[in-house]
């Protein structure tokens, strides 16, 4: 049995100073942590968020500002925020075809993101986005429904006890390391099934096979 623990999608923040060459930092670390969550699809979008929100409070607020990155899960949707000290400079959204620089970058954001918005607070405002993950449940891993159903056998052995300890985890999901122990004993007591039913073992396994090469949804 393996021990190990899983990384929980556990909210997270960054102080830094609003600077130009902070943006590449906050890229990497947003890159970094979204990576651990597994949420590889929604990298890209989420870095180039950072970096127009980031260079939003650079722009209009002004360098040297005292900033705070905040990353979470909003459901199963990634949800961004930027936290400043100005209540009065919001963030204006320009039809991107505009010549005008100002406002072009907000609505890259309104473009790529399901929906964002500004919460003004006593201390000054939060700019804040979220992306769509694919997630069944915020919780969850990628993967198609395939992925899904496995989650829910793996946690109803959990609930089982047929594990030392059971596997535990929010809802369906598990922790991988642990579930592997448990992936193994499904796939046992399934070819004990088809046995049990006068069924050949590995002509199944050979057929889950070639269907896993293939990728069948």
């Amino acid at each position: 049995m393996i021990h190990e623990s899983c990384m929980a999608r556990k909210p997270w923040h960054l102080a830094f100073t609003a600077e130009p060459e902070e943006v590449p930092v906050l890229r990497r670390t947003v890159r970094m942590h979204l990576g651990l969550w597994g949420l590889h699809e929604a990298i890209e979008a989420a870095e180039l968020c950072v970096s127009e929100l980031v260079s939003n409070v650079i722009t209009h607020v002004g360098p040297g500002t005292p900033t705070d990155l905040h990353v979470s899960m909003s459901g199963t949707y990634v949800r961004l925020e930027v936290h400043d000290p100005d209540s009065r400079a919001l963030p204006t959204l320009l039809d991107a075809s505009t010549e005008a620089e100002n406002g072009r970058g907000m609505a890259l954001v309104d473009a790529i993101t399901d929906r964002w918005g500004v919460q003004l607070r006593d201390d000054g405002k939060v700019t804040w986005c979220e992306l769509a993950t694919g997630l069944a449940s915020p919780s969850g891993h990628g993967g198609g429904i395939r992925v899904t159903r496995a989650e829910a056998v793996l946690g109803l052995y959990g609930q089982a006890a047929l594990l030392p300890g059971g596997i535990r985890g929010q809802g369906t999901s598990v922790c991988t390391a642990v579930a592997k122990a448990a992936a193994i004993d499904v796939i046992a007591d399934l070819l004990h099934w088809l046995h049990r039913h006068g069924y050949d073992p590995d002509e199944a396994l050979d057929c889950a096979q070639t269907s896993f090469e293939r990728g069948a949804g």
